[in-house]
């Protein structure tokens, strides 16, 4: 599987580059410029040769708490993404029963994590350190009291994984993937950015494409 691209906003490399000292580049990033795009494909994969795909009819919602499946509105609108960008490739949206070459699946990543670090302090007379002495205090040293920090912070993406069905192995049971597009960022749960983050997706994917297609 090949990585093949991560599109950051050109207004967010500019900010990162080049910090003024009126803007922070972190705080006073937008939510479009948080976005970050990742695709990868299978190198020996010939997107040309298959014809048919099929999309599931759910998303599957994945976290560290439970998982389900739903098909909320965002969910609908961006199932109907993906299949309007497939069929402009040249692909033909069927039903899984007619024995599509391609599977499409969809799942949502929603983690939360918490967790409580101790600092055990420090003592200037450890290497490196500034010495007291340099402040008119020779033969002293300083330290800063041990801590505990608790943080915690959340996690949502959207992952699209493309299987082929079409040269199912006849042994092992393992279907191969050959396409994956993973949507990180701020916003990415927002139906607004629907439309712009899968056609950024497929933008930076100019090998997929059916045969015949433009």
């Amino acid at each position: 599987m090949k990585r093949t691209g991560m599109i950051l906003s050109a207004i967010a490399v500019s900010a990162l580059l080049f910090s003024s000292c009126k803007k922070d580049p972190l705080k006073d990033m937008t939510e479009e410029e948080s976005r970050i795009y990742i695709t990868n494909y299978d190198e020996q994969a010939d997107f040309t040769a298959y014809k048919t795909f099929s999309i599931v009819d759910s998303v599957a919602v994945i976290s560290n708490r439970d998982s389900k499946k739903e098909l909320t509105s965002y969910d609908a609108q961006l199932l109907a993404a993906l299949k309007s960008n497939m069929q402009a490739r040249g692909y033909t949206l069927v039903d899984k029963s007619a024995k599509p070459d391609l599977a499409m699946n969809v799942s949502r990543i929603d983690n939360s994590y918490s967790a409580v670090s101790w600092n055990p302090g420090y003592w200037s007379g450890w290497p490196g350190y500034w010495d007291a002495g340099y402040w008119g205090y020779p033969g002293w040293n300083y330290w800063f009291p041990s801590y505990y920090s608790v943080f915690r912070y959340n996690e949502k993406s959207v992952a699209v994984d493309m299987v082929d069905l079409k040269n199912a192995p006849k042994e092992n049971n393992q279907l191969k993937a050959v396409w994956n597009a993973m949507l990180r960022g701020t916003g990415v749960w927002n139906s607004a950015n629907i439309e712009s983050m899968v056609n950024a997706v497929f933008a930076q994917s100019a090998y997929l494409k059916a045969a015949g297609s433009n």
